[in-house]
């Protein structure tokens, strides 16, 4: 092949594959199978490798990421990216929106999320990204070009003419997952941990091998407009969010065009329950005039736009003190410091306690007995130390030391190579058994109601059961030995415990408690190998082959079975009765095929319900809106999927359509 002969197919590979980037990423509509987007991939690199003159800065090998050194050279902003003025309740508010309205009367606004991430600034030169910076102090930024290429959510090539320059500024975030994968893998490493998203977004951006970056999946949102030059900017907010929309890019699905002060409170009470359901951290809304002529009168004070500001949500950060600290031994024998806290309100909950992961953790935040502290809180998220507030020590304060023996079985303590975390190696710790019966007991797992803690401490004290098989060997007369047991109560709970030996064998898989395997994954081992012995039995080759299981999960379940603890288990499972057999409990193919997304309060029902219900009738249920979604399912105040599912013309259905969608398919 020539070089005239490659340039062509170089550049008609290009736009096939920002094509399929922009479906995967932008879109949530991906048109070929990820083989086939490697096929093409490949295709480009070979052919670049061959002809490296071809390279150009909107090729999409740029997004892997290098080894080259990033030097992180100064950049500065033609315009300066100022920060915004903050409020922290409606009265702030209210007195920042008549301060303007006194002079204007009513004036539209634009409301949109303000995500908990990195500014960052995109320029263009005839429509190809040249560079792209931090905002730093607001005049003068990093450049983070390298890094910034590897954000699949960042377009490398716009539609754009011919001696043009644009400017797109706006937010480099992580989701929620991604942020708990990137923890994760740090913990697995042994190291230190990121204390929220905005950080672990920073920490990746600023990365000085781009191929690390390229790794941790950030995310690009538009939301302020740069510098334009010989290309028509529009005349509003609105529309600009719309035209960024158009180029590529990815606009925040929280906004909305408001004509006045209540529209604007009504949006703001809506997201104030709703945001913990969004895929990314938002700590309030940003208001915007929506004129252009409007913000050019309003202008600026010397750090902040008048004619914008943060309407920030309660704080869900709390100070108190650390009286203490706990070692708490779970079912897998690691041992987690727990902080007992002088009690607060946070996020409108009463905090007493909160858990410290590891004790590398500890080092890192240099936390002693008796520091005070700043815990946070989001949604439904265990509550966490952010901060030791070291200038309020008084030098009373003691080291937390690491535990040399388990705290529940005196049982020597080790740190598993490659991991952060202490653990106890004895199968027979009591705590261990404890928390491995209450997960087989639990509702996701064998499901034996009245079986709980109280329960469980009574029967491991009186040594009537010392593992979760021995629940099946349980008598009436045992029960009776237990406080409050009366024969009515004995007798409900042994039927529920003979009920659960009927249960499904993904149940059985998930309740065993084998690292790694979640309910998910336990349903795939069971639709897979239909029966517990013939899982036990298989290798590691076999189980590595299914697709949706990695190296890690696979060894894990191996490791599991080969154990002598687990056959005996196992054993004695098999010996009082317990169903090892899996039986596909769908009730009709009609639903194959189709996905399902649930949004606000369902009022018959839980979502994880609805959610079983469409497992079972051979469908899908997704956390997440695509224009490949079938129905959205709305309840009581739903969330921003229920605006994505409009913006996408998904079918969006109520709970009584629901039922009777799987009404007629029972029939």
């Amino acid at each position: 092949m020539n070089r005239e002969e490659a340039a062509k197919e170089i550049e008609k590979l290009k736009q096939e594959i920002l094509k399929h980037e922009k479906a995967y990423y932008l879109d949530d509509n991906p048109l070929i199978t990820d083989a086939e987007f490697d096929k093409l991939m490949n295709r480009l690199k070979s052919l670049e490798n061959d002809f490296p003159e071809l390279i150009s800065p909107d090729s999409p090998t740029m997004r892997v990421g290098g080894k080259a050194e990033n030097s992180f050279s100064q950049v500065k902003h033609e315009i300066p990216m100022l920060s915004l003025e903050n409020c922290y309740s409606p009265e702030e508010f209210t007195k920042w929106y008549e301060r303007i309205s006194s002079v204007y009367g009513d004036f539209e606004t634009v409301i949109e999320a303000k995500i908990d991430g990195l500014s960052c600034s995109l320029e263009y030169e005839d429509g190809i990204l040249v560079r792209a910076s931090t905002r730093g102090d607001g005049v003068v930024g990093e450049d983070v070009t390298a890094n910034v290429r590897t954000v699949r959510t960042v377009p490398l090539k716009i539609e754009a003419p011919k001696n043009s320059k644009l400017e797109i500024r706006g937010e480099i975030y992580l989701d929620k997952k991604d942020f708990e994968k990137i923890n994760a893998n740090q913990s697995m490493q042994g190291l230190p941990l990121f204390s929220n998203p905005r950080n672990a977004a920073a920490g990746s951006l600023r990365q000085k091998d781009s191929s690390v970056t390229a790794k941790r999946n950030l995310k690009f949102f538009a939301h302020s407009f740069g510098i334009s030059k010989n290309i028509s900017a529009p005349s509003s907010h609105w529309d600009y969010l719309n035209f960024c929309s158009s180029l590529g890019f990815k606009v925040t699905e929280v906004r909305k065009l408001c004509k006045n002060l209540k529209e604007i409170s009504d949006f703001y009470l809506k997201y104030e329950k709703e945001r913990f359901e969004l895929d990314y951290e938002i700590d309030g809304l940003v208001v915007k005039a929506n004129s252009q002529k409007l913000r050019e009168e309003l202008g600026f004070t010397a750090k902040s736009p008048r004619w914008a500001i943060a309407f920030k949500y309660p704080a869900s950060q709390a100070e108190t003190k650390v009286n203490n600290v706990i070692f708490s031994v779970g079912r897998t024998g690691i041992v987690t410091p727990v902080a007992q806290l002088e009690p607060v309100k946070c996020a409108g909950v009463i905090i007493s306690n909160s858990t410290l992961h590891n004790f590398d953790e500890i080092k890192r935040l240099d936390l002693r007995i008796g520091d005070r502290v700043l815990i946070e809180r989001a949604g439904e998220v265990i509550p966490k130390v952010v901060r030791v507030l070291k200038e309020k020590r008084n030098g009373n304060e003691k080291e937390i030391k690491e535990p040399l023996l388990c705290p529940v079985c005196s049982s020597p303590l080790e740190r598993p190579s490659g991991e952060v975390a202490l653990k106890c190696f004895n199968s027979l710790c009591p705590a261990q058994i404890r928390a491995s019966i209450l997960h087989f007991s639990s509702r996701d797992a064998m499901n034996i109601e009245g079986l709980g803690e109280a329960v469980c401490d009574q029967m491991l004290s009186l040594n009537l059961i010392k593992d979760f098989a021995d629940i099946y060997f349980i008598k009436k007369e045992d029960l009776l030995l237990l406080e409050l047991f009366k024969n009515k109560k004995a007798e409900n709970l042994l039927s529920q415990i003979e009920e659960s030996k009927k249960r499904n064998l993904d149940k059985l898989i998930y309740a065993l408690g084998i690292k790694h395997v979640g309910e998910k994954t336990a349903l795939i081992l069971a639709e897979r190998f239909l029966n517990l012995e013939k899982l036990a039995e298989s290798s590691l080759e076999e189980i590595s082959q299914i697709n949706e299981i990695g190296p890690t999960i696979a060894n894990a379940v191996v490791s599991f079975f080969s154990s002598p603890q687990a056959s005996a288990l196992i054993e004695k499972l098999k010996k009082a009765g317990v169903n090892f057999n899996y039986v596909s409990d769908k009730k009709s193919s009609r639903f194959s095929g189709l996905s399902f997304v649930f949004t606000g309060e369902l009022k018959t029902m839980t979502r994880d319900e609805a959610a079983a219900i469409v497992r079972k009738m051979g469908g899908k249920e997704s956390s997440s809106v695509s224009s490949k979604t079938s129905y959205v399912v709305a309840g009581e105040n739903p969330g921003s999927k229920y605006d994505k599912a409009f913006k996408l013309k998904v079918k969006i259905i109520n709970e009584e359509e629901f039922l009777k969608l799987v009404k007629e398919n029972e029939g």
